[in-house]
């Protein structure tokens, strides 16, 4: 029997949930709203090809989880959300995704939204046609997401007494976070190996950063000190974490965990593992900085993710637990404590 609603919300804890139906541009999408507890919901809209609404929900929820634990640990006034549209054959995207902005203006601002995983540019804009509550500018989040990442893996070589200087790191997915993480890296003298599904991507970006081209199908093996995925998420599954060469992961792609006792099977080979909701939250920063908090300078709350990263992983190695656990403790603390005033 087919999974409900309710039980679809249920292992990631989400309340909300709203569906939306286009059927003259063929949109199909989906809305999960995880908490409100400290501000309006952030999150992206993926477009992927779900084989079912279930499929959709379920990411969704997953994501929008996500969401919330990375705006309460980067201070922000903001819970999480995701949306998530079926991509499919008679997809009119242009017609879909400005009913998509106006399906999200009618929400009244409490999801606020950018892009994500399969979403273009084009679909941004013209999401953000109907809707005010779009965050178009994909370069810009791409460009404070590798801010963030900076200050994270920074945070990492120093637990290891290195610098960023000849860190050899691994960048899996050369697309628009990819390449700026690659990009930022790469400027603060870390030498790179980039891999892609699209080998002329890979190409560019190893030509413009001075990288080399890794095969995409071993990328994540590959010798390096530190793996960085910034592509599809739950990557990292328990047997790639026993054969990692890498003694530090630190990525920018949701969700990089496959499953609950990855964090502890990273933890007990000893290798340093930033959460990606730390590691890869400069784009909501900037989006919530700037739309909600009104911040003119968000550089200091995306620089404060390294110091967050290096906290976590003091306490995970005097505590024995894996800064998992101790960043999803962090966003309950505060959440907590919002829900309380």
């Amino acid at each position: 029997m087919s999974a409900t609603i309710p039980e679809l919300l249920d292992p990631a804890g989400a309340a909300r949930c709203v569906l939306w139906r286009d059927p003259p541009s063929g949109l199909s999408a989906a809305l999960v709203i995880d908490d409100l507890s400290l501000g309006p919901a952030a999150g992206g809209v993926r477009t992927g090809a779900y084989p079912d609404a279930a499929a959709m929900i379920a990411e969704a929820a997953a994501l929008a989880r996500a969401m919330t634990r990375k705006c309460a640990l980067a201070g922000l006034d903001a819970g999480g959300a995701k949306a998530v549209v079926l991509d499919h054959p008679g997809l009119d995207r242009p017609a879909a995704f400005r009913r998509l902005g106006r399906f999200v203006a009618e929400l009244g601002g409490i999801f606020r939204t950018a892009g994500d995983l399969g979403t273009t540019s084009a679909d941004l804009a013209a999401m953000a046609e109907t809707c005010p509550y779009v965050h178009a500018d994909d370069r810009g989040l791409a460009e404070a997401v590798a801010r963030g990442m900076v200050a994270c893996v920074r945070a990492v070589a120093r637990a290891r007494g290195r610098g960023l200087g000849g860190l050899r790191v691994a960048v899996q997915g050369c697309g628009a976070i990819g390449s700026a993480v690659a990009r930022a890296l790469a400027a603060e003298g870390a030498f790179l190996l980039v891999a892609d599904v699209d080998p002329r991507r890979a190409h560019d970006l190893a030509v413009a950063t001075g990288s080399h081209v890794h095969d995409p199908k071993d990328i994540l093996l590959a010798p390096v000190d530190v793996l960085a995925p910034c592509a599809v998420g739950g990557v990292i599954t328990a047997e790639l974490a026993a054969a990692l060469p890498a003694w530090a992961v630190c990525g920018a792609a949701n969700n990089l965990l496959a499953g609950p006792g990855v964090a502890e099977a990273l933890r007990a080979r000893g290798i340093l593992h930033v959460p990606d909701v730390v590691a890869s939250a400069g784009a909501v920063i900037e989006g919530i900085g700037r739309s909600v908090m009104g911040l003119a300078d968000r550089g200091p709350l995306i620089a404060a993710l390294g110091a967050t990263a290096a906290e976590l992983l003091a306490e995970s190695a005097a505590t024995g637990a894996t800064t998992e656990a101790l960043a999803d403790r962090r966003a309950a603390a505060r959440i907590a404590a919002a829900r309380q005033q």
